[in-house]
């Protein structure tokens, strides 16, 4: 009786996938877990603190930082991962169920679709303002803002419900070690035992579309304002214009290049090893960079932060001299 039941729990347990982590057995493992650890302090941080600013702030509540929501997507993004690392690290339970696989590669390429649509959406808010400032009222309007990043989480869904369901669908025969530290749709279908080359095929030229789409918006949004600066007389008003496009433009290229080269360059390219640190790039680097890149840096968000904390410091002293 014991032994059916031993073995009854250890076909349970050979369900399970084994998440190899980031850093492995190296010998300064501990020292790296506890370095992405701050990292993940410090996104939560960045991203939270932009989020409260833009809800609390009415100098805020503008077009361009309602498309915050990208804070909010970096926000969950480095949490549907990392935690589960940093808590396997710690207790030394290194497995996920096949179900928590597929909520955590869900929300993953969900937040992934989302944010690449964004990127897009964010794109036309600059050339709405620079190449149509008369009509950028019109453009971008509370209505158009809300349908843009409505329409945004829901290709990100529909994305990452599809891709999900499939891969989760394939039967797992192989060694059901994933060589990542979550489970990511590559690393993951390296485990099938069944012929997936049509999915392949077919997940390829998903992706193709969710990056081509958007880049293609970008690229038209970006080629019309730039003409349109080339033509400016005025050095300031160019220098505003690059301004205005500066920190965008190097969100696109982090997230985008990680993502071409993860999920665009055929596999022959790069290896198990190379893909996990472009992972850890994109997944725990980038939402540290984006509230510092993107918002932090700009003149309206330090103004309304600086303000936010010189009024808590007024209430401050007012509330030690009543006391």
């Amino acid at each position: 009786m014991y032994s059916e039941n031993r073995t009854s729990q250890n076909q349970t347990l050979n369900t399970d996938f084994m998440l190899v982590g980031l850093f492995g057995e190296t010998k300064h493992a501990l020292l790296l877990y506890t370095v992405t650890f701050i990292f993940f302090l410090m996104a939560l941080a960045g991203n939270a603190l932009l989020i409260i600013l833009v809800c609390l702030e009415p100098r805020l509540h503008t077009p361009m930082y309602f498309f915050s929501q990208l804070s909010l997507m970096d926000l969950m993004y480095i949490s549907v991962t990392v935690p589960k690392m940093l808590v396997g690290q710690v207790t030394g339970d290194h497995t996920i169920s096949p179900s928590g696989c597929g909520i955590q590669m869900f929300f993953y390429l969900t937040l992934t679709g989302a944010e690449t649509f964004l990127l897009s959406a964010m794109a036309y808010d600059r050339y709405a303002a620079i190449c149509r400032p008369l009509h950028y009222p019109l453009l971008m309007n509370q209505r158009v803002c809300e349908c843009l990043v409505s329409g945004c989480w829901f290709l990100g869904m529909v994305d990452g419900l599809l891709l999900t369901s499939i891969i989760m669908s394939f039967p797992f025969c192989h060694s059901r070690k994933i060589l990542s530290f979550f489970c990511e749709a590559p690393a993951l279908m390296k485990l099938s035992c069944s012929d997936i080359s049509l999915y392949k095929m077919v997940m390829y030229l998903c992706c193709v579309l969710m990056l081509l789409i958007p880049t293609v918006v970008i690229s038209s949004s970006y080629a019309l304002i730039l003409h349109l600066t080339h033509r400016m007389s005025s050095s300031e008003s160019r220098r505003k214009a690059f301004a205005t496009c500066s920190s965008h433009v190097i969100v696109v290229l982090l997230f985008f290049g990680a993502a071409i080269y993860t999920y665009m360059l055929p596999s022959s390219y790069h290896t198990a090893e190379q893909d996990m640190m472009v992972s850890a790039f994109y997944t725990i680097i980038t939402p540290v960079l984006n509230p510092l890149i993107y918002s932090l840096r700009n003149k309206d968000v330090t103004g309304a932060l600086r303000s936010r904390v010189q009024s808590g410091l007024s209430l401050r002293k007012v509330v030690k001299k009543k006391a």
